[in-house]
């Protein structure tokens, strides 16, 4: 969607060997991170995007070349375009508004076009439902510049109004609303009673049903539906609220992924570090170098990432060095090759003079820019996990994830909570919480007075803030579920015994004393109530779902399914934010 827009809403042919139309493109923060995860600079610029700029900076004006803008229609986004117009900044206007402009605000761009005399320059006005940001093959979130508005806090707060409420879902559903117009397809809806996840499926029925009933206008009809990239099957989409559990986002993690971006800060796919800058003492008086600070993106395009995100940390540790390894020995080889020429130091002009070594020596020379693409890869997932080996080190990460998952499975516990939480060495203040938080929430009853005196004094000996607590007391005691916890399987994670034997001397990663554990697959809650509605299972869990179908004329509520062949694709969506470790059970489960 977005490659069309950028080629003025036709899309792109293939093959055309042409040069592409020049032009720029202007886009607010939230255009910013639609495109960011998706197009890099150079493929912006293999559209013909020659500038990007923000709406909001100052520009000078070009006048010879075609703007496309891709922004929000906000009151002074609008307002800013409009002075544009006035400024006669370009010598075309393409705009692009992410969500639904309403009919007022595009009478203010037309009065200003009219008074700026450049109404034929006004090329095209598009609504482009894309307010949503695609951050992997098969993973959205909704948005990132407010995402506090969205948030579970946002959506739980105590003392939310109900105009407020409306707000926040009206926003929800506005971006599912988008990702389905982009994906083409109408979904059947299902959702638990009585949840945020309910209001949201309600207008989200709504609003698609009053989009086809209005034949003239629907967006799901003709040529915008993404022809075949659905089979004749509709999606199912499934509406998770945050609260049937709220154990898992509180879990300590042990994939890559789901690592990076617990201990990291990750955010649309890039990764933020601080290099640390060695142990070199610092002369006494002097000032404390610099942090550099260096981002990383993890994308699509790199293989290592997308072969390893969903694997336990032990084993990226272990691929990283094998890498490594396959380098240094391909490195080794196109020294050997040239050297064997005795070409070390001259140009490569010489090398075609000779015949027998030609054919090798081209090869490795073919393969060069591949193997630079192969080292960046690697120097960049080195720095990565040794940065989050630091954390896991420092924290006792790997004590943390095992023994919260011997708490969620019911498993014997070798060691008291308490010494976990007065240990010093083991973690931070917030990793404390987050374990007793888990505990507290998948224990079936809660612990005595006196119990949990006795915890909240070692939390706060530890430095925690007990605030999360008496939200999580309320919130067990409110909920329905309080009578039967959720399930999360019973499997432990096997340790398989230290790492030091795994690894060879040679690694990078000294891995002494961390556990090398493995998981076992099993199914979470979120994936649990997947697995139930796609295969229409009859489970207590979810047979009281509500059903929406948005094309049955008559909205009849009924959790009786019309549809009684199991789905071939789905989406969740939780409402209150899902995260990697379910993300990553979704992934498991389907393999």
């Amino acid at each position: 969607a977005l490659k069309r827009m950028l080629n003025f809403n036709v899309p792109p042919v293939k093959n055309s060997t042409g040069e592409p139309v020049w032009k720029v493109l202007i886009y607010d923060r939230f255009g910013q991170d639609i495109i960011s995860p998706l197009l890099s600079v150079k493929e912006l610029r293999d559209m013909g995007i020659t500038l990007h700029l923000l709406l909001h900076s100052d520009r000078d004006a070009i006048p010879d070349v075609p703007a496309v803008y891709f922004v929000m229609p906000t009151e002074e986004n609008i307002d800013r375009m409009c002075q544009d117009l006035r400024n006669q900044l370009y010598e075309s206007y393409y705009l692009n508004f992410i969500s639904a402009i309403s009919r007022s605000k595009l009478e203010d761009i037309a009065n200003a076009a009219i008074g700026a005399n450049a109404v034929t320059q006004v090329a095209k006005v598009f609504d482009q439902y894309l307010n949503f940001i695609t951050l992997e093959d098969d993973m959205f979130v909704l948005c990132n510049q407010n995402k506090e508005l969205v948030s579970y806090r946002a959506i739980n707060r105590p003392d939310i109004t109900d105009t407020e409420m409306e707000t926040i879902m009206d926003t929800i559903v506005d971006s599912l609303f988008c990702f389905f117009v982009t994906l083409g397809a109408i979904p059947i809806i299902r959702c638990s009673r009585g949840t945020a996840a309910e209001m949201v499926a309600v207008k989200l029925d709504k609003k698609l049903r009053e989009n086809l009933r209005d034949a003239r206008n629907s967006l799901f009809t003709g040529d915008t539906l993404g022809a075949g990239q659905f089979s004749f099957q509709r999606p199912l989409l499934v509406l998770v609220d945050r609260n049937i559990d709220l154990a898992t986002p509180l879990h300590h993690t042990w994939t890559y992924q789901a690592l990076v971006h617990d201990v990291l800060d990750f955010h649309l796919n890039r990764v933020n570090l601080e290099e640390s800058t060695g142990m070199e003492s610092t002369p006494a008086g002097a000032r404390p170098k610099k942090k550099n600070k260096k981002s990383y993106d993890l994308t699509a395009s790199d293989k290592f990432w997308q072969k390893h995100k969903g694997s336990p940390f032990p084993e990226v540790a272990e691929s990283v060095q094998q890498e490594l390894e396959s380098y240094r020995a391909q490195e080794d080889e196109v020294k050997r090759l040239k050297s064997i020429m005795g070409i070390e130091g001259e140009d490569e002009g010489a090398i075609s003079m000779l015949s027998d070594n030609t054919a090798k020596l081209t090869s490795a020379v073919s393969s060069l820019p591949e193997l630079l693409e192969k080292k960046r890869l690697i120097d960049l997932h080195t720095n990565v996990a040794t940065a989050v080996l630091e954390h896991i080190k420092s924290r006792k990460l790997d004590v943390y994830f095992e023994y919260e998952e011997k708490i969620m499975s019911k498993s014997t516990l070798d060691k008291s909570l308490l010494d976990m939480i007065s240990d010093p060495d083991a973690g931070t203040p917030e990793d404390k919480m987050r374990l007793f938080l888990i505990y507290y929430i998948s224990s079936a009853q809660a612990p005595s007075e006196i119990d949990l005196e006795q915890y909240k004094k070692a939390l706060m000996d530890a430095g925690c803030n007990l605030a999360p607590l008496s939200y999580i007391k309320q919130w067990k005691a409110f909920t329905k579920m309080a009578s039967a916890p959720t399930s999360y399987g019973n499997a432990t994670p096997k340790p398989l015994g230290l790492f030091s034997r795994v690894m060879n001397t040679g690694s990078q990663f000294v891995m002494e004393g961390v556990k090398n554990l493995v998981l076992k697959q099993q199914n979470l809650p979120v994936t649990r109530i997947l697995d139930n509605l796609m295969e229409m299972k009859s489970n207590p869990e979810t047979d009281d779902y509500r059903y929406f179908d948005p094309k049955m004329l008559r909205g009849s509520d009924s959790s009786v399914p019309r549809n009684k062949n199991p789905f071939q694709e789905a989406i969740v969506f939780v409402v209150g934010g899902g995260n990697y470790i379910e993300y990553q059970n979704l992934i498991d489960y389907i393999k």
